[in-house]
């Protein structure tokens, strides 16, 4: 339908309305990932739970959520996004509410997996509806700066949310919490996004929801065991080797079948595999650091769960700056892979101040500048690696394309605490027997191999976000989104003509 007056799209008059419905839905998907680590704790605590068993309160959630995406963006697809949006938060709720009444640790654990499976129905539809809702190059960079600030911060905002809640009321509330945010997201998204209908005529493709959902439910389950038992684990090797089996498996039968959960030609394009890869590189760093930093503000420096919350305001103030701010604003004249490749440097360098904590080391000479440069840098990528990810999608696929940047982004988040963790920790015990002290000192000694571990393994994170870098300077070429190419004019035309 177009505007007799511009000869364009009408745009919906509630779009803006709807960008906020659609960006409380995606927050709560992102801080849920994080929002129960600073509570469990007192959970552990509470339902007696062994040091054995409390990994699971975040691999139930990470393993349902990472391994179930694919699917979860292609049932939107199906039966529409504004319909598998709304059962997406409904599911999430009531999976909260469970959750919060859990009066054993199985019922936390199944409650943690029944909010993964519905976040993964959920975070595709969210995102394909905002890909389908702004479509004009200048309102798209504004819509996509808010999601990315969203996207990039809700890690942070759930550790600050996650100790106020712990401190003040109870662990609990840290699930409690979505009950509210899930019942104004779906009044919200009944009265304000629209959907065209699904495409309920289609055939799921159930060799391709085997093969790579459960190669992605091993791959995320074996990078999850690899922090607990070590890399040279036998069932950590065995779920990784059991992974590139079934995904490549998954890649033969995707080339061949009439109905692919995953249409090759969506990640064979190279503006769009710059995206993931670039997003998976991002979270790797991101996701390890943030351990890293919660760990060391409250086993070194002493801060409490609320303290610890407070002193990540920073990094979520300069996602939200540079997603908003500046991304958003040079998106419609900039070619994205000079906001991504920037940020990531950007990045990179924030961390690379981390490497040089110390014990003693204080929260403005150190810590703030990292977070600063840290947060801008994340902003300035997340919000072009999205819109690049997501333009140009055909309506029937734009499910599973947003699917794909949720998996880039969970799995890449899932492997960087695994291998950064399992790196600071290995080089602190060879630090601890490479210098043995008095009985007096073991303790300060302790607090020092901590922090040196630290320090060598986000080494390790500045290098994947330079990698990462290079990936979005080298494969994204795509041309700024207020001055298209005739190419990316016939392309858009052709859009139109599909029904985009």
């Amino acid at each position: 339908m177009s505007d007799s007056r511009a000869g364009g799209p009408v745009q919906d008059p509630h779009r803006w309305w709807a960008l906020v419905v659609i960006g409380l839905a995606q927050l709560m998907v992102v801080l849920d990932a994080t929002i129960v680590n600073v509570a469990l704790p007192s959970a552990q605590r509470d339902l007696e739970m062994s040091d054995a068993n409390r990994q699971w309160v975040i691999t139930a959630y990470t393993l349902a959520f990472g391994g179930l995406l694919l699917l979860g963006g292609r049932v939107a697809d199906y039966v529409g996004r504004k319909r598998t949006f709304i059962i997406g938060l409904i599911g999430f709720g009531v999976a909260s509410a469970i959750g919060g009444a859990a009066a054993g640790p199985g019922m936390l654990f199944g409650a943690r997996a029944l909010q993964g499976a519905f976040g993964a129905l959920l975070a595709p539809s969210a995102l394909s509806l905002l890909s389908t809702t702004f479509t004009d190059p200048r309102e798209r960079g504004k819509a996509f700066g808010v999601f990315g600030a969203v996207a990039g911060s809700g890690a942070a905002i759930g550790l600050l949310l996650g100790g106020v809640l712990t401190e003040y009321l109870d662990w609990r509330w840290c699930l409690y919490v979505n009950i509210p945010i899930a019942a104004v997201a779906v009044l919200g998204a009944l009265t304000l996004l629209h959907d065209r209908p699904g495409h309920a005529e289609a055939r799921l493709d159930i060799p391709g929801v085997i093969l790579g959902c459960g190669g992605l439910v091993a791959l995320v389950y074996g990078v999850s065991e690899a922090e607990p038992r070590g890399w040279g684990d036998a069932l950590v090797l065995a779920l990784i080797g059991v992974s590139v089996l079934l995904l490549v498996l998954f890649v033969l039968w995707q080339r061949r079948a009439r109905t692919p959960l995953l249409p090759l030609h969506i990640v064979k394009d190279r503006n769009r595999a710059g995206s993931f890869l670039t997003m998976g590189m991002a979270t790797i760093g991101m996701f390890g650091v943030f351990l890293f930093l919660t760990y060391y503000m409250q086993g070194i420096l002493g801060y409490s769960p609320l303290q610890t919350g407070l002193a990540y305001l920073p990094i979520s103030g300069a996602i939200i700056l540079g997603s908003t701010q500046i991304s958003a604003r040079l998106l419609p004249y900039v070619a994205p892979r000079l906001l991504m490749a920037p940020g990531m440097l950007m990045a990179a360098g924030g961390m690379l101040i981390l490497t040089q904590l110390r014990v003693d080391s204080s929260y403005v000479s150190h810590l703030l500048p990292a977070e600063l440069l840290l947060g801008l840098g994340l902003g300035l990528t997340f919000m072009p690696v999205i819109s690049t990810a997501t333009q140009g999608v055909a309506a029937h696929d734009s499910g599973v394309t947003s699917a794909t940047v949720n998996t880039a982004q969970q799995v890449g988040g899932s492997i960087g605490t695994a291998l950064l963790n399992t790196v600071a920790t290995s080089i602190t015990g060879n630090y601890i027997r490479d210098h043995p002290v008095e009985p007096r000192m073991r303790r300060e000694m302790a607090r020092e191999a901590v922090v040196h571990g630290f320090n060598q393994a986000t080494w390790l994170a500045v290098g994947v976000m330079v990698l990462g870098a290079l990936l979005a300077a080298t494969l994204v070429t795509s041309k700024p989104l207020h001055h298209p190419s005739p190419s990316d004019e016939t392309e858009e035309g052709a859009g139109v003509g599909r029904g985009e």
